[in-house]
């Protein structure tokens, strides 16, 4: 297979940056556009390709792979991309990353339809997770405005929420569940707004990497709404 070569970011003019020069990228600059091009191009179609492994498990009644292998297979996966980012195997370890994650999504789902509404309650995450995403991207391209700043908080309240989480099944305290489930989709929000400023102003210049973070980002939302909006119908 043919290496992924990395799309370099170099200034309109072609000259070499100037010492202070800003390295800033427009979506009308060429690498920036054909990163973003790239970018949800393969996030369509790895979206679709995990749908399709989450419904697989919901109509054949895959068994739920338990908190220790969902841990283990995506932090394994997403070590994987990583590494093979710019090589030919890389779009192969996105497309085995997301359809992991499908294949977690597919035992949730069949629970929710199981509750009154389960239909309509995975309907309106799906609706409003992808109103967002189209929300935020929309402002993120339109202003360009630069979210790098929110890196490291958004770093910090992810940490903070995986352990949360896992006091929360450990201690099986629901309560907790659904507090880190808000928490989660807040920082859903904004990390959509950093993955997509970071293309746009050139901060992430690998559209493999920039699918994955787009990626959990939109699947962590979906989760997250999916389980504040099941709260009705689930003890």
């Amino acid at each position: 297979m043919t290496p992924l070569n990395k799309t370099r970011t170099l200034p309109s003019s072609g000259a070499p940056w100037g010492k202070g020069e800003q390295r800033s990228l427009r979506t009308d600059n060429p690498a920036a556009a054909k990163v973003l091009r790239n970018t949800y191009a393969l996030l369509s179609m790895t979206l679709l390709f995990s749908a399709g492994v989450a419904s697989a498990g919901v109509a054949f009644g895959w068994a739920s792979p338990g908190l220790v292998v969902t841990l283990a297979g995506y932090f394994g996966l997403l070590f994987a991309v990583h590494k093979l980012q710019n090589s030919g195997w890389a779009i192969p370890a996105v497309f085995a990353l997301t359809g992991f994650m499908g294949y977690t999504l597919g035992p949730m789902l069949a629970a929710t339809l199981a509750l009154p509404g389960g239909a309509q309650t995975i309907v309106t995450a799906l609706g409003a997770t992808g109103a967002t995403f189209l929300a935020l991207s929309t402002y993120v391209l339109t202003t360009r405005k630069d979210f790098s700043f929110m890196g490291g908080f958004l770093f910090a309240g992810m940490v903070v929420a995986l352990v949360l989480a896992l006091g929360a099944v450990f201690f099986e305290m629901p309560a907790l569940g659904l507090a880190v489930s808000g928490l989660v989709a807040l920082l859903s929000v904004g990390l959509i707004l950093f993955e997509t400023s970071r293309i746009v102003n050139g901060g992430e210049t690998n559209y493999v990497m920039a699918t994955v973070g787009l990626f959990v980002s939109v699947f962590n939302l979906f989760v997250s709404l999916l389980s504040l909006l099941g709260v009705g119908g689930n003890d």
